[in-house]
């Protein structure tokens, strides 16, 4: 019984390659949905967020609690993007670095303005009464300089 609804593998090859850093780049652009990953206590945890590209920098926003608090103490980080068709049809973007608080009162206005403006292109109610995620009052950022991105296909 396969568990999982991707197509089951067949007797053909994969090809595995690392993808360049525009291809990486281009997976990031094309999304708004990836997976932050972080240390808290003695281990590691990952959760889903929604987020903008934007050159060189990722911004998204997060709420108070587990996730927050860990990161506020300790701002490394990773964040992972996949693009999945198949068992061996897919590519995947992994990003290592620091976050970035976005303090309206604390940061650069210019880093603070231009996330705002991105998380609203995204979702045009943020930070705003009509705001579908108002719990989720932080932004934040992080540099998309430490990127490596793999991908598989099926051989011919």
């Amino acid at each position: 019984m396969t568990t999982s609804n991707l197509p089951t593998a067949t007797h053909t090859r994969a090809e595995f390659r690392d993808l360049t850093f525009d291809e990486s780049h281009a997976i990031l652009e094309r999304h708004n949905v990836g997976r932050i990953a972080y240390p808290i206590n003695d281990g590691v945890d990952i959760q889903p967020i929604h987020y903008v590209c934007d050159d060189a920098w990722v911004y998204a926003r997060t709420s108070r609690g587990h996730k927050f608090a860990a990161l506020a103490n300790n701002s490394l980080c990773a964040f992972e993007v996949d693009e999945v068709r198949g068992l061996f049809d897919w590519e995947s973007v992994v990003i290592k670095g620091k976050l970035e608080l976005l303090d309206p009162l604390l940061a650069s206005q210019d880093a603070y303005s231009r996330g705002l403006e991105l998380m609203r292109a995204l979702v045009p109610d943020t930070f705003t009464d009509l705001d579908p995620a108002p719990h989720r009052s932080i932004l934040f950022r992080f540099r998309a300089s430490d990127m490596t991105g793999r991908s598989s296909r099926s051989a011919s």
